[in-house]
Order: structure tokens, then C-alpha cells, then sequence
């Protein structure tokens, strides 16, 4: 397994770095000149914007100032905002609890309504419950987050008086009133999700079930429950891992919608705000890292997939 392990973490150091020039090089693709914005009524001024231009080393080389800024990086100093002037890996710490918190909510709302829908739909595959689960499924991908949210807070909020319509309240400052201020934004991320989860776990548990192992398996006579859960669910569960990872990574990376329409202070707005206010710093330090999130996600499902084939460790 530390082999496994070691492998892994030496494909993720060279995906990492490779990012990294993607990532400075989004500052080239951005419109717009930083010191303009920042030089507010002085941009008019040559030697005001010559001043800041070597202030943040816009005028040196882009190969200089990518290694000062990789340098700064692995010493964990991602830069200062050049709009709000604080670092900005504190804004980021700040801004990181709030989406995993609604990350990591929205990602067990899809797995507890998409796996086991996908379960039921493959086990009676042609039959009410598959139609049903199919049909739900393709209304969840169909639907906007945006008027799904609006109809939760017109019902939930507005008409029944249950949850409020928006904001957020920290766990560490009172944890119902966070579970209430999260629980709608949760569902709306979820549900897409479950639907996706549904259908990729109704096609390989379907696979998984038609394999020989399972016709020897139910020919021994086990139950139908051990047949399901340990030989067909274990084997189907490979790709819905992959699936897992790619959707909590994009959870985590911020729903700019969902966090507009429930006021969430997350990723998604921190990034929107930075990329408009051509807050270069900012914008690399929230993609950086949400590509190392990335990369940690897809560590942990080659990992996952380890524990559920013993015969992936040796590939």
C-alpha cells in the first residue's frame, strides 16, 4: 500500500506543477490593465502607474515573475488582494469553511438520494421503481439551481416560515442556525448531483449484476441482500468513486448561482468578484487551491479504489 501510495503522490507533484503555469498564465488572458483599476483617479498619471506597475513587478520579465510568485506559493504566501489589501490565503481560510461545510452537505444529500435510487432502479431494471427513478432523475438534471432555490425559499421561507431565506451563520457560532442557513443551498447542489449519481450507479450496478461472479454467487444460494451488497455493489462502486470525486471537487471549487441566490459568502462569489475586479492575486489563489483540492480528491479515490479491489494495488 505505500508503494500505492508513493506512486500516486509522484503523479500529483509534476500534474501540480503543470497547473501552476496554467494557472499564472490566466493573469495574460484576463482583459484589462490592474494598475488602471488600482490607480483610481490618478490613472491618468504615467509615473502613479509606473509606481505600481513596480510595486506588484508587473514590469519585470513573465518568466521572473512567475518563479517569484511559485517561490511565494510553496512558502504558503499566496500574495495580497490588490482590491480589499489583505492576503490572500487569510481570505481564503476565511471563505474554505463556509464551501466545504456546504460542499460536503450537498455531496451526502447526493449520495443518500442518488445510490441508493440507482440500487433500486437496477434491481427491478424495466419495471415502476427503474421508471420512476429515471423519471425523478432527469427532472433533477433538468431543472435550474437558480429557480429551484427561488422556489425553496418561496415555500420554506416566504410561505411556511421554516428556514431563513438567506445568509450564512458559522458552525463554531451556532450550529442549528448554520444547519438552517445551509440546508436549502444543499438540497439545490445535491439533488443535480444525486441525479447524476443515480443514473452512473443504475448502469454499473446493472453491469455488475449480469457478471458470472453473481449468477455463482446467487447458484451457492446466499441471499439476495449479500449477493447485492457484497459482490455487485463492492465491484459497482469503482466508477461512482470516480463520479464522487469529480463532483465534490467542482463542489468545492464554489456554485457561483447557488451562492448569489442564498447570499452564501463561498468560492463561487470570491471569484466572481476577483475576476471583475482583475484581482489577479486573488483569482490564482482560489484556483490553485481548488486544483490542489483536486488532486487530493482524486489521491483519496485511487485510494478508495485500493480498499475495494486489493487487485489495484500492484497497477
Amino acid at each position: 500500500m505505500a508503494r500505492f501510495i508513493a506512486a500516486r503522490l509522484g503523479q500529483a507533484i509534476p500534474t501540480l506543477w503543470f497547473v501552476s503555469i496554467l494557472i499564472f498564465g490566466l493573469q495574460l488572458l484576463m482583459p484589462g490593465d490592474p494598475a488602471l483599476i488600482l490607480a483610481g483617479e490618478e490613472r491618468g498619471d504615467p509615473q502613479v502607474l509606473a509606481q505600481i506597475r513596480a510595486e506588484l513587478f508587473l514590469d519585470r520579465p513573465l518568466v521572473e515573475q512567475y518563479l517569484r510568485w511559485l517561490g511565494r506559493v510553496l512558502a504558503g504566501d499566496l500574495g495580497f488582494s490588490w482590491r480589499i489589501r489583505e492576503p490572500v490565503a487569510a481570505v481564503i481560510l476565511a471563505k474554505l469553511p463556509v464551501t466545504v461545510q456546504l460542499a460536503l452537505m450537498a455531496f451526502a444529500i447526493a449520495c443518500l438520494l442518488g445510490i441508493p435510487a440507482g440500487i433500486a432502479s437496477a434491481l427491478w431494471k424495466d419495471r415502476a421503481p427503474d421508471w420512476i427513478a429515471n423519471g425523478v432523475a432527469l427532472a433533477g438534471l433538468s431543472t435550474p439551481n437558480f429557480w429551484l432555490g427561488i422556489m425553496l425559499i418561496l415555500l420554506f421561507s416566504v410561505h411556511l416560515g421554516w428556514l431563513p431565506p438567506s445568509g450564512y451563520v458559522p458552525l463554531a457560532e451556532d450550529w442549528r442556525r448554520s444547519l438552517a442557513t445551509t440546508v436549502m443551498p444543499a438540497f439545490v447542489l445535491g439533488t443535480g448531483i444525486a441525479a447524476v449519481f443515480m443514473r452512473h450507479t443504475r448502469s454499473a450496478m446493472v453491469q455488475a449484476l449480469a457478471e458470472d461472479y453473481v449468477r455463482t454467487a446467487r447458484a451457492k444460494g446466499l441471499a439476495e441482500r449479500v449477493v447485492v451488497a457484497k459482490h455487485a455493489l463492492r465491484n459497482a462502486l469503482i466508477p461512482v468513486v470516480t463520479l464522487g470525486a469529480l463532483e465534490l471537487g467542482t463542489l468545492l471549487s464554489g456554485a457561483v448561482l447557488t451562492e448569489q441566490v442564498f447570499t452564501i459568502p463561498g468560492f463561487g462569489k470570491l471569484i466572481v468578484d476577483a475576476v471583475f475586479n482583475r484581482d489577479y492575486p486573488m483569482v490564482q489563489g482560489v484556483v490553485l487551491v481548488t486544483a490542489v483540492l483536486y488532486v487530493v480528491l482524486n489521491l483519496v479515490a485511487d485510494l478508495l479504489y485500493a480498499v475495494i479491489d486489493p487487485r489495484l494495488r500492484t497497477a
